[in-house]
């Protein structure tokens, strides 16, 4: 996976386990000839690659999964933009739970879906990750690929000082996972299921 230089975040633990944010539902799929496959492909792209691009650029809310003290999940919702499809940057209040959460426990799971695609059609993507709030002096380096889109609300360095409320964080992929219909034309398998795939190829 390419990714963009390092930017340290504040408030990181080098402990924290993985949990699954969502479970994939088995569901009657269509015909497979009721789904359209991907004519063309930049070289060295899989269909599965190309899945996880479209739908991390077809959407702006993610579930974030972070893990409280007692080691129940905690899932929230919150608006991203994505850079390079590796960093998933969103603002937030350092006080609200997940934030808190993921300040001791940085190891986050992800889910980015549309739930208005048909039963047996539905993609989404799921993302491992590490996350952490930007540090102040960094913010300057960032921002403009953070609110690089007029989807959202922009907010300038100042705005995200330790004297406002709101914090910048970005959650950096460690790996990822694609939802397959099981009547996908090239990797169904009857059912659904959960696939490797790389959208930074």
């Amino acid at each position: 996976m390419n990714h963009h230089g390092p930017v340290e975040l504040v408030n990181q633990s080098a402990t924290g386990p993985l949990f699954a944010a969502a479970t994939t539902l088995r569901q009657r799929a269509p015909p497979a000839s009721s789904l359209t496959a991907v004519s063309t492909l930049p070289s060295g792209r899989s269909p599965l690659d190309e899945m996880a691009r479209r739908v991390i650029d077809g959407n702006t809310y993610m579930v974030l999964g972070t893990l409280d003290p007692d080691g129940q999940p905690r899932l929230s919702p919150v608006f991203y933009t994505a850079a390079r499809y590796g960093d998933f940057y969103w603002v937030s209040r350092p006080d609200a739970h997940h934030s808190r959460n993921l300040a001791e426990r940085p190891h986050v799971q992800i889910v980015i879906f549309d739930s208005r695609r048909r039963p047996g059609e539905g993609e989404a993507v799921y993302i491992a990750a590490d996350a952490g709030e930007i540090p102040q002096e960094k913010l300057s380096d960032v921002v403009g690929e953070a609110f690089r889109t007029d989807a959202g609300t922009q907010f300038s360095p100042e705005e995200l000082s330790r004297e406002v409320g709101l914090r910048l964080y970005v959650a950096r992929a460690t790996a990822y996972e694609v939802h397959v219909p099981g009547g996908h034309p090239t990797n169904g398998r009857g059912y659904d299921s959960r696939q490797a795939a790389d959208p930074t190829a």
